[in-house]
């Protein structure tokens, strides 16, 4: 079982409780800071059931503020997405979304207190040659031949830079730190880049935009933010981001703390992956159930309760660590084996013919919803003469350890009866393509009066009544468990990740299944309607199988 907030302990809380109870902030505040210039995946999930989490369990509050400082990147789409995936995900913001682009007129008022400090100037190389210049890990950095400007200079070519005086490149703001420092962060950062595009929420107002570097903590300091939960590639950072908390007139000095991002096995998280994917076709969208993103998750069936049991399980670390997929699944499973109503579907059908039971009748049957739910209820299962059972379920010569059907075996139909193969009918290139069976009118129920057991109990579905379905498998979308530790991950997709069943046959009350809800089928696993299905043919998504490797491996150390 996974450890419930109150018992829940890592070093993040531990700091949290400790800055709490000496009195160092009087209330938590943390927040979920996105770039709207992509979908959410489930790397975002460990840091939004993190953020939100602890601000939940402390009395706190959590501010969602998108970092909109790239234009050319971001889109409306995204920042309406990600407010649906993080409700959808079971958490809500502390008022309305805040957005870095609230704040760029006190950011320029930022700049400008830095210019008139002799802490920034305007910089007329290119960005190659700032690159140039920065030097590298062992060689420090040289200053640029325009460093020395005055401060009536830099104020106005800054104030010409925004009015659009200059051309993307020409010119751009730079922090005064350092060209020598050992962390190259610090080596004259860029504070302000001319980027003539248009923005989702100011327009046209800005031709100018401050870094996600310059925004990032300054926009954490205005919100009064105490406690900024960032990820380990933000440590070089934080050195910059503590310069400009005291160089600047901020109202707040938040404390940052990194932790490790989240790695699994079989994904690639990196947002430009994601984008190549969608970009290049590989995938049918964000939301493809073979995608990572909260989307993808989400159509793909998996419940939200389930990943915020996986962030939880996995923990907070100091070092980068790899989680296995399988672990993942096992949440899936644990909570859906709670949830999930049980169904009957065959997906590659067998016809039965019960040569005994009379010709155009046909009863209902009463079946239990959840055995893991004692108030899930029950549903009527209609029963006729002809039914499909599993192709793999019937074996002419069988082994020794095959307890389903066979000539002249009885098994149980669930929560039917007790037939026996009498006879199997072949088509002319000798396969398969009947069984002609009888049926123990005694034994309704599952049961016989007379106390006989069998070993194999079968799904199936009444011929009759049955609906058709497509059923899409998934599959690990890259072949290896680390993509592109090679090269390009590109080169390691899967061409099986997705296989798709035609024409599976279904129990009637599965057409009562809304969008987006996930069942189990049977000795299946667990399948969810996809809104591509229509009124004459559903489409269901595997979301995952019944078979659980993690919590196997697990019991077996």
């Amino acid at each position: 079982m996974s450890e419930t907030p109150e018992e829940r302990r890592d070093f993040i809380r531990d700091m949290i409780k400790s800055d709490l109870a000496n009195g160092k902030v009087a209330e938590l505040v943390t927040r979920f800071p996105p770039e709207p210039n992509g979908y959410l995946h489930i790397g975002h999930a460990k840091s939004i059931c993190l953020n939100f989490g602890v601000a939940q369990e402390f009395g706190g509050r959590c501010n969602l503020r998108f970092d909109d400082t790239n234009p050319t990147k971001e889109e409306q789409e995204y920042i309406d997405a990600i407010q649906e995936d993080v409700r959808w995900l079971g958490f809500d913001w502390d008022g309305e979304p805040k957005f870095a682009s609230d704040y760029f007129e006190t950011f320029y008022g930022y700049a400008i207190h830095l210019i008139e400090a002799g802490k920034a100037y305007v910089d007329d190389l290119s960005p190659d040659e700032i690159r140039e210049y920065r030097g590298t890990l062992t060689q420090p950095g040289r200053e640029s031949p325009y460093r020395n400007r005055t401060v009536a200079e830099n104020l106005d070519l800054l104030a010409r830079m925004r009015n659009g005086e200059f051309k993307a490149g020409e010119k751009c703001l730079r922090a005064k730190i350092d060209m020598a420092s050992g962390n190259i962060n610090l080596r004259d950062p860029v504070l302000y880049r001319i980027l003539h595009a248009h923005h989702p929420r100011t327009g046209d107002t800005w031709c100018i935009y401050p870094t996600y570097d310059f925004a990032h903590g300054q926009g954490d300091a205005i919100e009064g933010v105490t406690h900024s939960l960032c990820t380990l590639e933000f440590e070089d950072h934080r050195p910059l981001y503590d310069w400009f908390i005291e160089n600047l007139p901020v109202p707040s000095r938040p404390r940052q703390t990194e932790f490790s991002r989240l790695n699994m096995t079989y994904l690639a998280l990196s947002k430009r992956k994601l984008i190549q994917l969608v970009k290049e076709g590989h995938v049918r969208g964000w939301d493809d159930p073979r995608m990572p993103t909260l989307r993808g998750l989400r159509r793909r069936g998996v419940p939200a309760a389930a990943l915020r049991d996986f962030c939880g399980r996995i923990g907070l670390t100091k070092s980068d660590n790899t989680i296995e997929y399988p672990m993942l699944e096992h949440c899936i499973r644990e909570e859906l084996n709670k949830t999930a109503q049980r169904r009957m579907a065959v997906l590659e059908p067998l016809k039965v013919t019960i040569t005994n039971y009379p010709e155009g009748q046909s009863e209902t049957l009463e079946a239990v919803n959840n055995p893991e739910d004692p108030d899930g209820g029950t549903r009527q299962v209609p029963f006729s003469r002809t039914l499909y059972i599993e192709k793999a379920d019937f074996m002419e010569d069988p082994p020794k350890k095959f307890f389903r059907l066979a000539p002249g075996r009885e098994v149980r139909l669930r929560w039917a009866y007790f037939i026996t193969c009498q006879d199997v009918v072949k088509n002319d290139a000798g396969e398969v393509v009947e069984l002609l069976c009888t049926y123990d009118p005694a034994t309704k129920g599952g049961d016989a009066p007379d106390g006989r057991k069998v070993k194999g109990t079968l799904h199936w579905v009444s011929a009759e009544h049955a609906i058709s379905a497509e059923v899409r498998v998934y599959d690990h979308l890259y072949t290896r468990p680390d993509p592109g530790a090679d090269g390009d991950p590109i080169d390691d997709l899967n061409p099986e990740s997705l296989s798709v069943i035609a024409d599976a046959k279904l129990e009637p009350s599965l057409a009562e299944i809304p969008v987006g809800e996930t069942v189990q089928f049977e000795r299946q696993g667990y399948y969810c309607v996809d809104p591509d299905g229509t009124a004459d043919k559903m489409v269901f998504n595997r979301t995952t199988g019944l078979r659980d490797s993690w919590a196997k491996a697990q019991k077996n150390g």
